[in-house]
């Protein structure tokens, strides 16, 4: 298989059918984004980065435990059809039952919370591309862009669930701060997402 490198220099792509795409994800230990056709190998995460996101899973899965609400890691894609784009988010809610792509079981299509833990070689493509290509998803409502480096967390809400075009933005960056999250009516304190991390 031939891979080329882009910019930056830890993102190698490679062109896939979406088949073997699935196959090799099946069984290949690092994760890979698909981008109607084209394969970008992701690269790891840092302690800080994973201490985060885990963070996030353990507090909210406490709070939503009784509730409809599912939360899952990135083991799962999230499947955009509007692109062709399958995608791994360090957390996502879905509201009830999972809705997957076809006959899989490893590609959601209703998330409806995202939270992206920046890492500086996806942190431009998280901020642009890619969360243009989750507003196309019709159940998504709340992105968290959650920084690993400062105690700092840009919220974004849709205020017009039938409309795309009317995102609040509100940013987070003192410890002592609680975020609303409104498409789960909770709140999740700063001190919790970041506990134990150390600036």
């Amino acid at each position: 298989m031939l891979f080329a490198q882009t910019s930056p220099p830890n993102v190698i792509t490679t062109r896939l059918t979406l088949d073997e795409y699935r196959a090799m994800e099946e069984t290949n230990p690092e994760r890979h984004e698909y981008r109607n056709g084209e394969i970008i190998t992701m690269s790891g995460g840092s302690e800080s980065h994973s201490a985060i996101a885990s963070n996030f899973l353990i507090y909210l899965g406490f709070l939503l435990r009784d509730t409809d609400f599912r939360l899952y890691n990135s083991d799962l894609r999230v499947w955009i059809p509007e692109y062709q784009c399958g995608t791994y988010t360090d957390l996502m809610v879905v509201n009830g039952e999972p809705e997957f792509n076809g006959n899989r079981n490893d590609e959601i299509l209703n998330p409806m919370l995202i939270v992206e833990v920046l890492s500086p070689s996806t942190e431009a493509y998280d901020r642009g591309d890619k969360f243009r290509k989750y507003r196309s998803i019709a159940s998504f409502c709340e992105y968290l862009l959650v920084s690993q480096t400062e105690p700092y967390i840009e919220q974004y809400h849709n205020l017009d669930r039938d409309s795309n075009d009317r995102w609040l933005w509100q940013v987070h960056s003192h410890l002592e701060r609680t975020i609303m999250l409104h498409s789960l009516n909770v709140e999740i304190p700063l001190t919790e997402i970041y506990r134990r991390i150390n600036f």
